[in-house]
């Protein structure tokens, strides 16, 4: 080998070292690099207990490991020891490995709110016990659950029957794949959607799976979401709210947690907890159901939402739909009044004051005389666009009037503009629009009398082009190295930055601002406001006066295609911007990473047809792993499907939609991703390769060195114990779970592969010291004859010759099993989840039902107990190695096309591919 072929290998490894090293960033930026946690956490003031609800013997004996519970505390929990419930009931449904426990936050919450009312009015919480199953990795209990819940709701309003104020409905709150069980209750035949008015949902992905590993995973999402759909109009009188976690949720991204958007109404609701007023925290996926003030958000609602006549949650959409703007969307600092007053008398022996200037501010401390601050507007009209007012005050009472068409600085009556302001963390702002209320002629501010109170009031007139600033963000190859800057007046209240071709989701970057004073003096802190105007996640962040903060940029929602509305972010300085790549599509890497192997593995499989050798794993990965083998063609399809004359006839041959359209129908992709997914899999694929081999020398070396290794001999490929135990793993797979014989039967293959690994390595280090010991032999043996010497020497070479052949025989056998070793870890690697929960579940049932990958583990454990004991000179020989030599390639387009988002049919492209193999071994 030259010097440029020697030269390759390492420059390879260097480069998909890179890429490892990449995801390797990526994966960190993810787990570790977000906000602090700005939750609180939520404490009983009493020791918590969860009394056990029985259920009828039929439910009982069909759903065993389900239960339902109530959830109480002190006396009240032993009031309803005997369930006389006479509250309101909401029923918690726990998600992914959740348990019933964590209804405690809102149930503690409710109470100590209940009692605030003098429990006029209260609420019942109620829990489900899953039994902590792991529906998010195994969908085959998730319609189970459903049906079980269908039950408790009958048997929960059971409870209330001839009782006064009775209810007809429960509510619902449902965390993780808890929420999208409870979205499921509307497809069950038997079920009356009456029987839920409101379901809150805490990051739910509702969208699709975070990880689609099996089909009755994606075939649940897919009843759901349809049904949602089709009959949104049947659906109105439900209320939904779904509450995301933000950044800080790594396991259930933003993006999936909100409703599919043909399926909202006017009774949808999707936010993320960043931009929920008087919480503004992302929360990871399990704080979300314990942050004291998303919970006291969450529980103010469910009182607000009370109607006083039934004394139970209002049936008007209406107003439910108003209570959960009032507080996950737009809070004005006042209590939720569903009607408020037009107009407001403004009483009281008030100091008056003409304010004329276009800015004010105005502090307040002990002020004993309360005073309203008059502005005309007729003045104002002219040379500015807006008014801005904020107080740092943040009580619930009015602050705000408009005078209509008074010519008088003075005016008894007046419509009260503080249901207009937004409450901030540290004020409460109102901007209007002058051309918005051409009928108001003042502005009134009140400033109430005041004792130990100290707070600031600051108004101001400006232009909206004076305050507006267009800030193109940095382009996407920019890769950190280029950033803009902006220089603002700090004489403005509020400055408006528009973030130019700010979005797709796959953009994000950093976003500095400081703020220098010119004074001294004490200043209240800046707010610093990430505005998203398509959807509800705007971020929000306080800053001390003068500080240097650092802002993520990054979207949860793309923007629609008819929405023209670009972010805003309210800033006091200069910005540097840098772009992140990837962040939303890890997901896919394992169908990617399987590709890439499959890839290599027809390459081996053509190298053995042209030179009768099996290549190396890694230098054939370089060789044969390229993008523009698989990507070209799912290009090319995405494209025609565009067209109706192709759609028709992708349609009519019973085809699945191609993943990647579906994910651009969702703004979740864009055209680099998949070439990028592609290296970041080939990097993966090169150094699990690097490993599996480490590994064998590894265990290898420890074999030798414990015990005396085998003798290297080749094994049928078909016998009654292999059939015995071929049938054994199958018996296995439809009595109890078929990742279980998966399992079994990858370690029997490992075993199998070391064991080879080691005879290889000892003979290779028997024939070496033979060849040293026949050379000093022939030197020292002069006193034999020549005839002799040379008939020794050619019984010696025959030896060697046949030794030599058999070991290299034994090494492309070697690098064959090991690439089909690759290739089945990660077969075992996407079944995983179903052998967890069938564990699990032991004590309940034998068997997994369903089972998601029962069949494929039978087929593949047959074709496993064959290949294990076949080598390449059977395969060479077959007639069929040309086909199966030319078929990883269509099956790895066909993976991408068709296994990004349904990751449990990668199993059935590589087992078909290993089916191809064991027929090369027989035929």
């Amino acid at each position: 080998m030259g010097r440029a072929g020697r030269r390759l290998p390492a420059l390879a490894a260097l480069f998909y070292g890179a890429l490892a090293a990449l995801v390797l960033l990526g994966v960190r930026d993810v787990l570790f690099i977000y906000e602090e946690n700005r939750c609180s956490m939520t404490y009983m003031y009493e020791y918590p207990e969860y009394l056990k609800i029985k259920l009828p013997k039929k439910t009982a004996r069909r759903y065993p490991a389900y239960e339902l519970y109530l959830y109480g505390e002190g006396n009240y929990a032993k009031e309803n020891k005997n369930l006389l419930l006479t509250g309101i009931p909401v029923l918690f449904l726990p998600g992914n490995a959740g348990s019933y426990k964590q209804v405690r936050s809102l149930g503690s919450i409710a109470l100590r709110k209940a009692e605030d009312v003098d429990f006029k009015y209260h609420f019942n919480f109620f829990s489900v016990n899953f039994n902590e199953e792991l529906v998010a990795l195994y969908g085959g209990s998730l319609q189970r659950q459903t049906k079980f819940v269908h039950e408790c709701i009958k048997v929960i309003l059971k409870l209330y029957k001839d009782r006064e104020f009775a209810p007809s409905s429960v509510a619902i709150v449902g965390h993780s794949m808890g929420g999208l069980v409870a979205r499921a209750l509307l497809t069950l035949k038997n079920f009356k959607p009456e029987l839920i008015n409101l379901l809150i949902t805490q990051a739910t992905p509702h969208v699709a799976p975070v990880m689609p590993l099996d089909r009755y995973l994606t075939d649940f999402y897919t009843a759901v979401n349809n049904h949602w759909i089709l009959k949104a109009q049947e659906l109105r009188n439900l209320t939904t709210l779904s509450v995301a976690g933000g950044f800080r949720d790594y396991q259930v991204r933003s993006g999936l947690a909100f409703l599919p958007r043909s399926s909202q109404h006017g009774s949808a609701l999707s936010v993320v907890s960043s931009a929920v007023p008087r919480a503004w925290a992302s929360t990871d996926h399990l704080s979300i159901v314990w942050c004291k003030e998303l919970i006291l958000a969450t529980i103010r609602a469910f009182f607000d939402l009370i109607d006083e006549n039934t004394r139970q949650i209002t049936e008007d959409p209406k107003k439910r739909m108003s209570v959960l703007n009032h507080h996950f969307v737009r809070h004005p600092a006042k209590i939720f009044e569903e009607n408020p007053e037009a107009f407001t008398e403004l009483t009281g022996t008030f100091t008056w004051i003409t304010v004329k200037a276009s800015k004010w501010t105005y502090s307040v401390y002990n002020d004993s005389d309360g005073k309203y601050f008059t502005f005309p507007l007729a003045s104002h009209r002219k040379s500015y666009s807006h008014v801005y007012c904020e107080s740092t005050l943040l009580d619930t009472s009015s602050w705000i009037y408009g005078c209509m068409n008074s010519n008088s600085p003075m005016c008894l009556e007046a419509t009260d503009l503080s249901w207009k302001a937004e409450l901030l963390p540290t004020t409460k702002v109102i901007m209007l629009k002058l051309q918005d209320h051409p009928s108001l002629s003042h502005i009134v501010v009140h400033v109430p009398p005041t004792v130990g109170n100290k707070y600031t009031l600051d108004c101001e007139f400006f232009k909206e082009d004076s305050r507006t600033v267009q800030l193109p963000v940095t382009h996407l190859f920019s890769f950190g190295l280029s950033s803009s800057k902006i220089l603002l007046n700090s004489t403005g209240l509020l400055y408006n930055v528009q973030l130019q071709h700010f979005n797709r989701i796959y953009q994000a970057f950093k976003i500095h601002i400081e703020s220098h004073c010119q004074s001294l003096k004490e200043r209240k802190p800046s707010v610093y406001r990430l505005h998203i105007p398509w959807s509800h996640e705007d971020s929000i962040i306080v800053a001390r006066i003068p500080s240097s903060t650092e802002i993520s940029a990054k979207l949860h929602i793309a923007q629609p295609q008819n929405d023209s509305r670009v972010p805003e972010l309210n800033i006091y300085s200069s910005s540097d911007c840098h772009y992140e790549i990837m962040r939303f599509h890890a997901g896919a890497l394992p169908a990617y990473i399987v590709s890439n192997i499959l890839l290599t593995y027809g390459g081996q499989l053509s190298t053995l047809v042209s030179t009768g050798q099996c290549s190396d794993f890694s230098l054939e990965l370089v060789r044969t792993a390229k993008p523009y083998k698989v990507e070209p063609l799912i290009s090319i399809v995405v494209f025609l499907q565009g067209f109706n004359w192709f759609r028709e006839i992708w349609e009519s041959l019973s085809l699945p939609e191609v993943d990647a359209a579906v994910l651009s129908s969702r703004d979740a992709w864009f055209p680099l991703v998949s070439l990028i997914l592609f290296l970041f899999g080939t990097g993966i694929a090169y150094w699990s390769g690097v490993f599996f081999s480490t590994s064998l020398r590894l265990f290898s070396s420890l074999w030798l060195a414990l015990m005396r290794p085998p003798v290297l001999q080749k094994d049928k490929l078909i016998t009654p114990r292999r059939l015995c135990g071929a049938l054994s793993l199958a018996l296995v797979s439809w009595t109890t779970c078929g990742a279980l014989a998966v399992v079994i039967v990858y370690l029997q293959y490992l075993f199998k592969v070391i064991k080879l690994h080691v005879n290889v390595k000892a003979d290779q280090n028997t024939l070496s010291g033979d060849s040293g010991r026949s050379k000093e032999t022939l030197q020292n043996s002069r006193m034999h004859t020549v005839k002799n010497q040379s008939s020794m020497d050619s019984i010696s070479e025959a030896t060697q010759s046949l030794s030599n052949s058999t070991i290299a025989e034994a090494v492309n056998s070697l690098k064959m099993h090991v690439t089909i070793l690759n290739l089945f870890t990660w077969i075992v690697l996407l079944n995983l989840p179903s052998l967890i929960y069938w564990l699990k579940n032991l004590r309940y049932s034998v068997k997994l039902d369903p089972d998601p990958c029962r069949f494929t583990a039978i087929i593949i454990t047959c074709i496993l107990e064959i290949l294990m004991n076949s080598s390449t000179s059977e395969v060479q020989s077959s007639k069929l190695l040309k086909i199966a030599a030319k078929v990883p390639l269509p099956l790895s387009v066909a993976m991408l096309a068709f296994g990004r988002m349904h990751l449990y049919k990668v199993p059935d492209f590589v087992t078909f591919s290993l089916l191809l193999h064991m027929l090369c071994c027989i035929v």
